[in-house]
C-alpha cells in the first residue's frame, strides 16, 4: 500500500516472475476492511515492511 501525495491510496504490486513493481488505485467500492489489514501487514511482520523496502 503507498499514498499518493494527493492522498490517493494505492495497491503496489510485485510481477512473481520478473520482480517488476506496479501500482493500482483503490476503487470506491473496495473492501475497507480488507484495505485496511493490507496497509497493516507491515507493522505485524517486519520480514515484509524490510522486503518491501529493499524491492523499492
Amino acid at each position: 500500500m503507498s499514498v499518493r501525495p494527493d492522498g490517493e491510496w494505492v495497491i503496489i504490486h510485485q510481477c512473481q516472475p520478473c520482480g517488476e513493481l506496479s501500482d493500482n488505485r483503490i476503487a470506491d467500492d473496495d473492501n475497507a476492511l480488507a484495505l485496511f489489514r493490507l496497509a497493516l501487514r507491515p507493522l505485524k511482520n517486519a520480514g515484509i515492511a524490510h522486503h518491501a523496502l529493499v524491492a523499492l
